[in-house]
């Protein structure tokens, strides 16, 4: 998939095949719309969100798409996400299935409203 790093979220999903990059453009716009504020880049190899710390990441693979959104975003939703293959800090959504954008979208303005309660980070 991947052979080189990506210099931007937009390079790194113009890497996969036609129906994953449709798929990975939609997890992409949610987030945008639930956290326009939030700095994109590439962090770990996949796409990162920043906002006072690192927000979410997501990353594209052959069966699903990987969800990152930090232990706590896990652990508030871990009923709506217990049908879904997880661990503490990550999600794997099924290529096979519809991606769950409007829960996507709710945890990433819980992670959104967490990370703005912190103390800013210092530059």
């Amino acid at each position: 998939m991947l052979s080189a790093k990506p210099a931007t979220i937009e390079d790194y999903i113009a890497a996969f095949p036609a129906p994953t990059q449709k798929i990975l453009k939609e997890v992409h716009s949610c987030i945008k719309k639930a956290a326009p504020q939030a700095e994109e880049t590439i962090g770990y190899g996949i796409p990162t969100y920043k906002l006072n710390g690192n927000l979410v990441h997501f990353g594209g693979y052959k069966q699903h798409v990987g969800f990152y959104p930090a232990p706590a975003g896990i652990k508030a939703f871990e009923k709506e996400l217990s049908v879904y293959k997880s661990s503490k800090g990550a999600v794997q959504f099924p290529l096979s299935e519809p991606m769950p954008l409007t829960l996507i979208t709710k945890i990433v303005k819980f992670r959104v409203k967490q990370n703005l309660e912190k103390p800013a980070k210092k530059k």
